[in-house]
Parts: C-alpha cells; structure tokens; sequence
C-alpha cells in the first residue's frame, strides 16, 4: 500500500474518548502522529465530522476532523 500522508504515523494502542455535543464514545487509537489518527470504535455511524478527542493515558485533548471512514475505523486529522 502507498503511504500518502506527509507525516509518518506511529503505531499506539491507547483508549479515547471522542467528546461531542455533551456525548461519548469510547474509542482505540491505533496509530498516531503530531497531524492525526487513526481511530477504532464499535460503531461509527454516530461520530460526527468534528469532534475533542480525549487520551487519558497522556492527558491530551485534541480537535479532530474526520478525514476517512471504513468499517469501523476513523481517520482524523488535527486542528
């Protein structure tokens, strides 16, 4: 597969929390660099486009803007 993004991501396993509206999902990021993510969640039909992504783990917040869907994985860029 060709690698398109301008920044390399690192592979993580760290639990989120996707934070919109005053609601919460729980999610698994599965790779991470300082541009974006990519996210793992039960269900995806019910992130919307914007959303805080909160990793307790490090005790970052971070805005997102969902770039891509498939299945049940979300790649986000930050901003």
């Amino acid at each position: 597969m060709d690698e398109h993004r301008a920044v390399q991501r690192h592979r993580v396993l760290k639990t989120g929390t996707i934070e919109f509206g005053g609601s919460t999902i729980s999610c698994t990021v599965r790779n991470k660099s300082d541009a974006g993510a990519m996210l793992q969640v039960a269900s995806q039909t019910i992130v919307p486009y914007q959303f805080t992504l909160a990793l307790p783990a490090d005790g970052s917040r971070r805005r997102c803007h969902v770039v891509w869907r498939k299945d049940n994985r979300i790649g986000v860029t930050f901003y």
